[in-house]
Formats: C-alpha cells, structure tokens, sequence
C-alpha cells in the first residue's frame, strides 16, 4: 500500500478509561497504526466525567485534541478535508449532528467504527438515534464493526451500509504482558457494573465465592451498586486504571469474562478484557456465545462456565498442568491474531479495498 495515511478519528474517549472500554480498543487500535507508519489526529469531546479521570492525556502514538462542541469542531475542518480517512466512533456525543458534520466536508474517505454494534442494532431497532442514524449508515465508506460473523451481512443487507467488515478490539501486547507477580485471587473479574450482566457475575463468581470461603476472589469495575453483598472473601477495587491490569490479570488463578446480553444474542462479539486476560497468561471462564469457539476453542484455549457448580468445579478440580496449557493456548492465539497492530493492518486492507478508497488513496 502506498503510505503512510492520514487519520482523523473522532471517538468516545482517548484520555481516560474511567466506565468505558472504547479508551483501551482505541489505544491499543491507534498504537497500532502508528507503529505501521500512519498519521493520527484523535479529537475528543471534553466531558466532565473524562476530564477528572484522564489516565493518557499525552498518549505518545497520535495527537489528541479536545472539542467542546460540534462548533468547536470547525477548526480542524482542514485536517478533516486534508486527512486520507475520518473514523467516527460509537457512542460520540451528539453523534448524528456530528456525523453529517463530518459527512458534509466531504471527506477523502468516511468510515464508522462501532465498538458496540449488538448494542448500537438494537437502540436503531427501537427507533434511538442518539449518536448514529439508520440514515446515515449508508453514508459510509466502511462500517467497521466490533462484532462479526451473521452481524456483517445484516448490516448490508437491512441497514444499507456499502461495507461492513469486521474489526474485533485488540491488545497491546506492550501493556498486557504477564508480570511474574504471585497469585493472589483464585477467580477475578474486571468490567463496569451493567445490570444485564449482574445476574451472571452473581452466579459464575459471587455464589462460588459463598460456597468457597476459604479461596479468594476480586472484582474490578466502577459503578456497583452499594446495594450489591458481597461475600467477605471477595475483594473490591473501584476503578483499575489500564496501566494496572497486567498485574491484576497476572495475580489471578482464573478470570472470569461475562458478555453482554446483546452481544451473546448477536455472537462474534469478543470483548476487549477477553484479549487483555489471554495476553497476560491468565486462564479464562466465560460464559457461551456464538462465535467463541472460533477465537478460543472450549477445553483448548479457554473454559466454559455457565452455572455456579460447573466455575466451583473448575476452581476446585482442574489439573495445574492443564490450567497451564490453556492459558499458553489462548496467549498465543491472541499475540498471533489479536493485537492492535493486528487490526491496523486490517482497519488498512478494508480501506484500500472500499470502492471509494481504491482510485484515489491509491495515488497517494
């Protein structure tokens, strides 16, 4: 490919983590690109809540840039017209009147990047349109999207995009890594408090956690209702800022991942503290959806738990050599397939082939 591009990206957030997973997919994502030669300008509404909790304010891989609203946004106009593709993000404040902002400078080349696409589908569904309009997929060059498999023909056939492809988050293998540091908990979890989670948190690691008190568990994630009984063996941790989850995945015997519901509904849709955990070595519980097997085949790179007898078995019977054998299956798999560099290079090859990318990125 000629190179290398120019981006203009305009997401979620980039400077903090604080209750949102798009700050560790963008980083790893961006990292990515830029350690294959790209060029990238971030642009982030500044947010309150973001701004009081801002882990990267410098990242060291793009230009980050702060708006602070859609008029705010004029002055990067010639960057936007200037850059080879504009990536517009999910769940972007005021996002539909950003979108044909963006739209209406005419850029070299338009794509959406939906880290949330079950979710997105079904708010659509609903008649919510609060950062993405059924009217505007279409407009896109590309439609990237976080979940794969049935989801991309859906996306063409009845929402009318040109090209869906899918784009899994990813891992920065320079910051999930295995630390060395001792094991302390025997099962964590790490995600923000959702209540269509809940009930499986509740029976895959609380219950365990009643009926296991001498082992120890841990739950990392901001928003938990004080409500919410936790057993005395079970430690809680408010916020984990990503600098911190290397350790915290490396000191677990087992972690625990719990999709959403519109995510298992929809299937192909891994999440991000799925790749995180692998990449550090640490053996993974999940629960079952469509399209697992294809990332992580059940017994070979992770475990399936869908009751509170069968994650007890787990933690209480399971070989070490096989615990062992799964955490090195699924590490591999994720350095090999799953890192942000990984996904540049596809977020690239989907871009050259886009019919609105092929006569003119080409020349550049």
């Amino acid at each position: 490919m000629a190179g290398p591009f120019t981006f203009v990206v305009l997401g979620l957030s980039l400077s903090s983590s604080w209750g949102n997973g798009h700050a560790t997919t963008w980083r790893a994502l961006l990292r990515g690109l830029r350690e294959e030669g790209h060029r990238i300008l971030f642009l982030e509404r500044d947010l309150p809540w973001y701004a009081e909790h801002r882990d990267l304010p410098d990242p060291d891989f793009c230009a980050l840039e702060f708006y602070s609203g859609i008029d705010d946004l004029r002055r990067y106009l010639p960057a936007i017209r200037n850059a080879d593709a504009v990536v517009v993000g999910s769940f972007v404040p005021e996002g539909v009147k950003i979108i044909d902002f963006v739209a209406a400078a005419n850029p070299e080349v338009l794509c959406f990047y939906d880290i949330d696409t079950p979710v997105t589908l079904a708010r659509l569904d609903r008649g919510e349109e609060d950062y993405l309009a059924k009217r505007q997929i279409p407009i896109f060059d590309v439609y990237f999207s976080f979940s794969g498999g049935n989801v991309l023909n859906l996306l063409e056939s009845r929402y009318g995009a040109r090209r869906a492809e899918a784009l899994h988050c990813s891992v920065d293998p320079a910051q999930h890594f295995n630390t060395g540091e001792a094991i302390e908990w025997d099962l964590g979890y790490l995600g923000t408090y959702s209540p269509d989670r809940q009930p499986a948190l509740e029976r895959l690691l609380i219950e365990p956690a009643r009926r296991l008190p001498h082992l120890r568990f841990v739950v990392a994630g901001a928003q938990f209702p004080e409500s919410i009984d936790w057993p005395s063996n079970v430690e809680r941790f408010e916020h984990l800022p990503p600098s911190e989850h290397a350790s915290f995945y490396t000191r677990q015997r087992f972690t625990l991942n719990i999709t959403r519901r519109d995510m298992v509904e929809l299937g192909w849709s891994p999440s991000v503290r799925l790749f995180e955990a692998a990449a550090c070595g640490t053996a993974i519980i999940s629960d079952r959806w469509r399209g697992l097997d294809d990332l992580m085949p059940e017994h070979e790179a992770i475990i399936i738990g869908e009751t509170a007898e069968e994650v007890v078995r787990q933690l209480t019977s399971l070989p070490e050599p096989e615990r062992q054998a799964i955490e090195h299956a699924a590490r591999e798999r994720v350095l090999t397939a799953h890192t942000g560099r990984a996904r540049a290079r596809e977020m690239i090859r989907a871009i050259e082939c886009s019919n609105a990318a092929l006569p003119s990125m080409a020349v550049r």
